[in-house]
């Protein structure tokens, strides 16, 4: 069956005419309802994606949700290493200041940022999450700064640490004759200070301690070091002096046998020799001098081993007593 034709009723004629349609109204007629299709068919395509997501999206959005919490739990962590770090650099600041006497991290140098220009250009293709992904970032770069001050600052720790304890060692802080082996008692010394010389029979200034030993007793290093003579020395007799650095140095004098030479290094308690009657002195013993710097210092304040503080303090005014000293 063919289109259905239509017709019009003409009153001039008083007859039926049939009606023609012109062919451009006819391609305008159907662009309108093409157009109205088109238009309607994107308004319920764009209606059905923002009410009902494809699979792909639904996946991307879950995926998107987990993120944000990977990205909060990630802050929070940053948050916390932030804390723990920073109770560390307090710590290291308690030390520095305590136990070294030192000067800590620069407050300033510790919260200052990395400077320059925009450290992370790249950051600008995210056009919705850049101010939050900056601000992590930022963190990051942050503790990345304090983690690298404080790494070098332990570095410092460790290397005045090592030196402390090497200067511990070196500085000297034991008797060189074993208490047990003295012929007298620990307290009846003669000291550092003016006392009656034993051949001249007036009062000289005695630069050591004399400890009263036997012939052939045990001498000790007492404290780390070089020796830096190893000989005979006038009026000393057998004498041996050793530089420990820091500014010590010890003399061991009237000694009647050296095991040590010239240029050997030392340790804390090692024998060095045995005590004699060698040089101007008028009965075996070992007289002990210490320097510091150059200048010749009182050596029974650094004789502090095996001694209680209360025994150290009746050796100390025992030793300062006026008597006659060995040589």
């Amino acid at each position: 069956m063919g289109r259905k034709e239509k017709f019009v009723y003409n009153i001039h004629t008083l007859s039926y005419e049939k009606v023609v349609v012109p062919i451009k109204t006819r391609i305008w007629q159907a662009f309108g309802f093409f157009s109205v299709v088109l238009v309607t068919s994107f308004v319920l395509l764009a209606i059905l994606y923002a009410n009902f997501p494809s699979p792909r999206e639904q996946e991307l959005l879950s995926e998107i949700g987990q993120m944000e919490l990977k990205y909060n739990q990630l802050n929070d962590q940053l948050a916390t290493m932030s804390k723990v770090l920073h109770n560390i650099q307090e710590r290291d600041a308690n030390v520095h200041r305590s136990v070294f006497g030192m000067d800590p991290i620069d407050e300033d140098v510790w919260n200052g940022g990395i400077g320059g220009h925009e450290a992370h250009p790249e950051l600008s293709a995210f056009k919705y999450s850049r101010g939050a992904i900056r601000a992590t970032v930022e963190k990051v770069d942050a503790l990345s700064h304090q983690l690298a001050l404080q790494s070098k600052s332990l570095d410092t720790l460790q290397y005045l640490a090592n030196d402390q304890q090497k200067m511990l060692a070196c500085i000297p802080s034991i008797k060189p004759v074993r208490e047990d082996k003295l012929q007298k008692s620990i307290h009846i010394l003669s000291g550092f200070g003016y006392r009656i010389h034993p051949v001249y029979k007036i009062k000289k200034f005695h630069e050591g301690v004399d400890f009263p030993a036997r012939v052939g007793t045990a001498i000790q290093a007492t404290g780390d070091g070089i020796v830096v003579e190893a000989g005979w020395h006038h009026g000393y007799g057998k004498c041996i002096r050793i530089k420990h650095g820091y500014g010590y140095e010890t003399w061991y004098a009237h000694m009647n046998k050296m095991v040590v030479t010239r240029g050997d290094r030392v340790k804390k308690g090692q024998k060095i020799g045995e005590v004699g009657d060698t040089g101007l002195s008028t009965a075996p013993h070992l007289h002990y001098e210490l320097h510091y710097k150059g200048k010749k210092i009182n050596p029974i304040n650094f004789c502090m081993d095996n001694l209680t503080p209360q025994e150290y303090q009746r050796m100390v005014n025992s030793a300062n007593k006026a008597n006659q000293s060995f040589d």
